[in-house]
């Protein structure tokens, strides 16, 4: 296992084309990433995580156009993107076609996807494979003295001992000083509605839709 700085990320790029799996920071928290098309690569996120198969990876799209490229994005969805992203929002979209569906089952389904600022998004740009991640914790409610998922590289190497994953490269950003999650709107209907809040406030979400968005 190598540990980077953010400054030698193409040790990153080549892993996740390799089929490893990489950890990145993010102003959120560490997310374990692989390559979203290598079914083997995510179900060993899936198995280490205790996830359930229902709750997908995210999709991390290079960029909006990207994204166009294999989701259908219904007029809202498009106007979150265009104001959100890159950023701390992720959407639930249909996928494009069904060779597109078939290619990347592997992250999990209904597929969950962001642009991503950061280290993470230039991982995700560089890399000349799609890529799928995740935070770096354990899946489920583990009481009030879980701590969430990891916002330090200690935490990192605690989530590792747990897991039994062996990710080839760490990037170490440092400390992650959001320690929250993203928020998830459902755009698989012409009228998003909210599944999780997070960075982005809810009333920013309903400022960008022009209407109070409602819960799924």
């Amino acid at each position: 296992m190598q540990i980077i700085t953010p400054q030698d990320l193409d040790v990153a790029v080549r892993a996740i084309e390799s089929g490893e799996l990489v950890i990145v920071p993010t102003s959120r928290w560490y997310m374990i990433c692989a390559d979203a098309s290598n079914a083997q690569a995510c179900d060993s996120i899936f198995k280490g995580k205790r996830r359930p198969g229902a709750k997908s990876l995210a999709y991390v799209a290079p960029s909006l156009a990207s994204c166009q490229e294999h989701f259908e994005l219904s007029a809202e969805a498009e106007r979150l993107a265009t104001m959100f992203w890159p950023g701390d929002l992720a959407l639930l979209l249909p996928w494009r076609s069904p060779e597109d569906a078939a290619r990347h089952t592997a992250v999990g389904s209904p597929a969950l996807t962001t642009v991503a600022p950061g280290v993470l998004g230039t991982l995700t740009s560089e890399a000349k494979v799609p890529v799928a991640a995740t935070t770096a914790n354990i899946s489920g409610d583990a009481g009030p003295a879980d701590l969430g998922p990891a916002v330090t590289i200690e935490e990192v190497h605690d989530f590792l001992a747990t897991s039994g994953l062996t990710p080839s490269v760490i990037v170490d950003g440092g400390v992650c000083p959001a320690a929250n999650h993203m928020t998830i709107v459902d755009c698989f209907t012409p009228e998003a509605k909210l599944v999780r809040t997070g960075l982005v406030h809810q009333r920013a979400v309903s400022a960008a839709l022009g209407r109070e968005i409602q819960r799924a």
